[in-house]
């Protein structure tokens, strides 16, 4: 069972400021199920924006939430088009903002680098 969407971004939020750095809950999406993006400032004028991994990648469901990179180094205006278009397709997302001069934050990131799994193994026996 997942955590709520409410209570991830609370424990975000406060590890956050627990480990000295910064950051703001800029839109409160659905209390259970919102999605959660998470737009990085490097406070250089780039900015990352992580955002929930598409279930679709895992066989298996993951116990908790597992982020992917959707930007990398661009602009705000980059990242404001992208949650405008999100808007559009899930008005309940959350958005966090967090500073991190160096880009680097700790988020469960669904890796490519995991190996397959061939789908067909176990369908066939030899």
């Amino acid at each position: 069972m997942r955590v709520t969407s409410d209570f991830f971004v609370s424990a975000l939020v406060r590890r956050i400021f627990g480990e000295g750095g910064f950051a703001a809950v800029t839109k409160r999406g659905a209390a259970e199920a919102g999605a959660v993006f998470i737009c990085v400032d490097r406070l250089d004028g780039s900015f990352d924006l992580y955002g929930p991994a598409p279930q679709a990648m895992f066989s298996d469901l993951p116990q908790g939430r597992l982020f992917e990179q959707v930007f990398s180094r661009v602009d705000h205006e980059a990242v404001r088009e992208r949650l405008v278009r999100e808007a559009r397709m899930d008005p309940d997302y959350w958005l966090v903002d967090i500073e991190a001069r160096d880009g680097r934050i700790e988020l469960p990131l669904a890796s490519d680098d995991e190996p397959k799994e061939d789908p067909g193994a176990g369908i066939f026996r030899f």
